[in-house]
């Protein structure tokens, strides 16, 4: 930008609504740029630069909307001097989605709020956490899989930032005495974003977290979430079942959704009727039918599922099976001619089939609608600018021997830095267990083995989520103590 950016930078819902944006000497336009819009850009940058040096340059509507998002997005100008005079606050109502880049003649509280998503959304956070202490308000948000804290501040007006944040929900701003839920549709630029949010009365206000979704960061390949070739066809054999039951294990944010949109992927085909019920839909994906939860109006996953099975569907994705009216549902589904996707709350692959039993599905059901099982969690990578190598100590390297892994030459530490934020790691990495049901397996579980015995006859030591984490340590891709934090010293 020049020196006099300050001038020439275009508000921002000039630039959306007349798809202009001044780039330093270049005026970038996109397909439906207006006259208008084009003429008073040129006013602008005339003000500030030599007309001789301008620069008109037309894109395409992407490459515009990546643009504006990356100019106004990274403008930290209205940041850092945000007036904290809450006096003047007003709450307004919100007509469909606001888009967070947009917000420089807004009242404080609502910047405020505007620019706490903004930062999260930037910093792709998957939570965003408001939480009123004695001594003011906390904010914190989790980035692969850590909370952060972003302001912690005590001249914040705490009621007025919660009840900003339950309008924007349509939430009802007088009930503070029992939890709600809503929803708030977002822009970021170009960008949709999908917010869920939660209150939770408490001793110092209302508590509320924030589940971020990026509608449009799309599904990655399945060789980018972390999985290997046999894995990857392992799983290609099972999305070609005809009938059955796949579920996808794990704990609360280890990927279990992102794992059965692609196994849905790998199902789409035209001869397949494809039918979802979710809570939430987190992505839109061509030629499957999405339905949404909403147990206020008795739309449950029972209610969706029993509903689905009258669509003709050939492969059906159930978002959770939470409780036995599901559970049987789903398995009867699975015993009538359909492929079930689903996810289920369970520490393993072996845990999952003792997980149906604790809802209420006899061993037999089990062993004839269960046709495989990943369990999967979600690793701290390192930072490749600031680890260091070491060669294993006896006590790391008895973790690779009792695994029946080769114990590698160097291992990696995390250190710190400016680019990973002094945390040592920078994104995370995917380690699945992944087990298919067959004869031997479907046939302990009819006879109602434990979980020891059926992950015994399941998996080798190496192919399991501790076996799988010892291999991205020596891959270099993780450290041991990240490992053994997120899967524990399991046999």
């Amino acid at each position: 930008m020049t020196a006099d950016s300050t001038y020439t930078r275009l508000p921002f819902s000039f630039t959306r609504d007349h798809q202009v944006v001044l780039d330093g000497v270049r005026l970038i336009y996109g397909p439906e740029a207006t006259v208008f819009g084009l003429r008073e850009a040129r006013r602008r940058q005339r003000m500030t630069a030599d007309p001789a040096t301008l620069q008109l340059v037309g894109v395409t509507q992407d490459v515009f909307s990546t643009t504006v998002a990356t100019l106004y997005q990274n403008d930290t100008e209205t940041d850092q001097h945000v007036d904290l005079m809450f006096d003047l606050e007003n709450i307004d109502e919100m007509s469909g989605p606001r888009d967070l880049l947009e917000d420089a003649t807004e009242a404080p509280v609502v910047q405020l709020v505007n620019q706490l998503l903004r930062r999260a959304v930037s910093a792709g956070a998957s939570d965003l956490h408001i939480e009123p202490h004695e001594a003011g308000l906390r904010v914190r948000m989790r980035i692969d899989g850590f909370l952060q804290t972003v302001l912690d501040r005590s001249d914040v007006p705490v009621k007025r930032v919660i009840s900003r944040l339950k309008v924007m929900a349509s939430l009802d701003i007088a009930e503070t005495r029992l939890p709600q839920d809503g929803r708030i549709a977002l822009r970021m630029g170009g960008r949709a974003i999908d917010t869920r949010i939660s209150t939770l009365p408490g001793n110092y206000g209302e508590r509320i977290v924030l589940r971020i979704l990026d509608r449009s960061a799309g599904l990655m390949p399945l060789e980018n979430l972390g999985l290997k070739p046999d894995q990857i066809a392992l799983l290609e054999r099972l999305s070609a079942y005809p009938n059955g039951i796949i579920l996808a294990t794990g704990p609360t944010g280890s990927g279990k959704t992102t794992t059965l949109y692609s196994l849905l992927q790998l199902a789409n085909r035209d001869a397949r009727n494809i039918v979802t019920v979710e809570d939430p839909i987190e992505y839109d994906l061509s030629g499957v039918s999405q339905s949404q939860i909403n147990s206020d109006i008795g739309m449950t996953f029972a209610a969706g599922l029993r509903a689905t099975l009258r669509q003709d569907p050939d492969v059906i994705l159930v978002g959770e099976v939470r409780d036995t009216e599901t559970a049987s549902v789903a398995a009867q589904a699975a015993l009538t001619g359909h492929l079930v996707f689903s996810s289920l709350h369970a520490n393993g692959s072996a845990g999952a089939v003792v997980r149906l039993r604790d809802l209420g599905l006899d061993d037999f059901l089990i062993a004839a609608t269960l046709r495989g099982i990943i369990a999967q969690r979600l690793l701290r990578r390192l930072c490749q600018k600031c680890c260091e190598t070491h060669t294993p100590t006896a006590q790391e390297s008895a973790y690779f021997t009792a695994q029946n892994i080769t114990v590698p030459d160097r291992i990696s530490r995390a250190k710190g830095c400016e680019s990973c934020g002094e945390t040592g790691y920078a994104g995370r990495v995917g380690i699945f267990e992944i087990v298919e049901v067959g004869e031997v397996l479907r046939g302990a579980i009819d006879q109602g083995a434990s979980e020891t015995k059926l992950k015994t006859l399941a998996l080798s030591s190496e192919l399991t989520l501790l076996g799988q984490g010892l291999n991205a340590v020596a891959a270099g891709q993780t450290t041991l103590a990240e490992t053994l934090r997120v899967v524990g010293d399991m046999a």
